[in-house]
């Protein structure tokens, strides 16, 4: 079983976020899903952004840090879109997490990223919010600090293809990202017992 923190988008906690978590639970999961802004919610990209700007994203951050309270020191990070800046902000308070997974976009390694930490990432191709550039120097930043990284690009999926109330919805990019984080969730519960990897997959 691992604990695993869920950080939501830009547009609030929504029922993606809790259908992500329900789906973890199901695979025997201890999932949190903090509401970082309060109860508010935006009905666009745009709107989520202006939310942010009005509560402030120190809040945003702390908000999250208080979530992670009480969790273990192993406990999984995972962000979606927005989310991946929160873990980004977390990660370097974080050193023993057994795992970070980025959705929807990605996220700087801190300079004291633990070598062998697992890390998964998933985005549409192409995403403005996921840049080829910025994905392959993620990529070198993790080969270069021994992070065991493995990317997924979705070809012609929209920026939040894992959400059903959204026009970017691709049912089986989404429920391949599914079967693909629960695996990897799986692997973070067995620390020593799987192999180290590294590579750049698709959607295939």
């Amino acid at each position: 079983m691992a604990h695993i923190a869920l950080f939501h988008s830009v547009l609030g906690l929504r029922p993606v976020e809790l259908l992500a978590a329900a789906r973890m639970r199901g695979a025997g999961h201890e999932v949190v899903t903090p509401d970082l802004f309060g109860g508010e919610a935006a009905a666009t990209i745009d709107q989520g952004f202006r939310l942010v700007e009005r509560i402030g994203w120190p809040t945003v951050v702390e908000r999250a840090r208080l979530a992670l309270r009480g969790l273990p020191d192993e406990s999984v990070l995972v962000g979606m879109s927005m989310g991946a800046g929160v873990v980004a902000d977390l990660w370097p308070e974080r050193p023993a997490a057994a795992g970070v997974l980025l959705l929807h976009a990605t996220a700087g390694l801190p300079a004291t990223v633990r070598p062998g930490l697992r890390a998964q990432l998933h985005v549409a191709e192409p995403d403005d919010f996921a840049p080829s550039e910025r994905v392959s120097a993620l990529c070198r930043a993790a080969r270069d600090a021994g992070v065991h990284l493995e990317v997924f690009r979705y070809p012609g999926a929209g920026h939040f293809y894992t959400d059903p109330d959204l026009p970017d919805y691709d049912p089986a990019a989404a429920e391949l990202t599914w079967r693909r984080v629960l695996d990897f969730l799986g692997w973070c519960c067995d620390r020593t017992g799987s192999p180290a990897w590294w590579g750049v997959g698709g959607a295939g």
